[in-house]
């Protein structure tokens, strides 16, 4: 393992959005240089970005910048200028639903964006790129719990299909420029300062104002949810453990998540699958409010579960999930009620 040195200076892509943030804030609390980086696009309400990144203006080692990834020359200049040692790339156009209806913005941000931070990693000469996944990459796989030595070559929406092809473009730099490269497929992250397109977060706000909720599949999908600090303790740690060409990889029998490459991948997750109405049921008890459920069919590009399994990444980081549930959504309630003023 190569830990960074406080000195380092990262750059961090989409430093405004939820997992970015706290990303941001963790490595600032280390004493590591960060340079931000997001557009801060209307996909939700601005306002949340801006005060995140509020949060972490007032610290004398985070700078930000507002760009936009589709922007090559821009992210060339700046990849010049500032001369980032490591990068952790979480700009993307997020959302699963999103996609069906509007493909091309998943092209232009998570397929050609990814291609500009690739082109200057290499060109910067950058130590090591991490970059976010997602478990949506599974697709249409149903052997559980997931690992990365599975093929995903099934996806089920265009927001995993971007994702997969992301893994793909990291690997063919891993390989030609040889660029070290890590990619972390998330497993349904929440948690304080979250989107307000996830299920945690809408469940919320409609229980709180009386509304009842849309639960999809019935209730009976599961999926591993997983705390924000946990997600960026993992992320930590493996932007510290540069990726390196495995010596067991063989062309005869080649593993996904490894290469004779500078190249990896790992799940990222709570490493337990929860059913959605135990979820929901949790979350009741720390709002001290019962649901009204509508009860409703999958949505297209559902999955019905997600479970991660995390052996590789604890066991070449160290890397162990800690926070129960019913620690995290309490955390998550407690965040809600403070940021918007929710009482009762």
């Amino acid at each position: 393992m190569t830990r960074a040195a406080a000195t380092d200076r990262v750059l961090v892509t989409g430093a405004a959005g939820f997992i970015g943030y706290h990303v941001c804030s963790a490595l600032v609390k280390r004493g590591t240089n960060v340079l931000g980086i997001d557009n801060l696009n209307p996909y939700y309400e601005v306002s949340l970005k801006l005060d995140r990144i509020a949060q972490l203006t007032p610290s004398d080692n985070f700078r930000f910048v507002k760009l936009d990834i589709g922007d090559q020359a821009e992210i060339e200049r700046l990849f010049a200028e500032y001369k980032p040692s490591r990068v952790v790339h979480l700009a993307a156009q997020a959302g699963v639903r999103h996609s069906i209806d509007n493909p091309g913005l998943y092209v232009n941000s998570n397929i050609v964006g990814f291609l500009h931070i690739l082109e200057a990693c290499r060109h910067g000469g950058i130590a090591h790129l991490v970059y976010a996944s997602s478990s949506s990459v599974y697709g249409a796989n149903t052997r559980m719990p997931f690992s990365v030595h599975q093929n995903v070559d099934h996806p089920v929406s265009l927001y995993a299909a971007s994702k997969k092809a992301n893994e793909l473009m990291a690997h063919s730099y891993s390989h030609l420029y040889r660029l070290p490269t890590t990619g972390l497929r998330f497993f349904s992250v929440y948690g304080p300062w979250g989107r307000p397109d996830m299920a945690i977060f809408k469940f919320t706000r409609d229980i709180l104002a009386g509304r009842p909720i849309d639960v999809y599949n019935h209730g009976r999908m599961r999926r591993d949810f997983t705390f924000v600090d946990d997600i960026v303790e993992g992320v930590v740690r493996v932007m510290d453990h540069i990726a390196r060409p495995s010596d067991r990889w063989s062309s005869d029998c080649p593993d996904p998540s490894t290469s004779a490459a500078p190249y990896r991948l790992y799940n990222i997750g709570n490493n337990q699958s929860v059913e959605l109405l135990h979820f929901i049921g949790v979350l009741e008890r720390c709002l001290g409010r019962t649901a009204t459920k509508n009860l409703l069919p999958p949505q297209p590009g559902d999955v019905p579960a997600t479970f991660a399994d995390v052996d590789d990444l604890t066991l070449d980081t160290g890397f162990e999930p800690s926070t129960p549930i019913e620690v995290g959504v309490a955390r998550f309630v407690a965040w809600y009620r403070d940021y918007y003023g929710v009482s009762g």
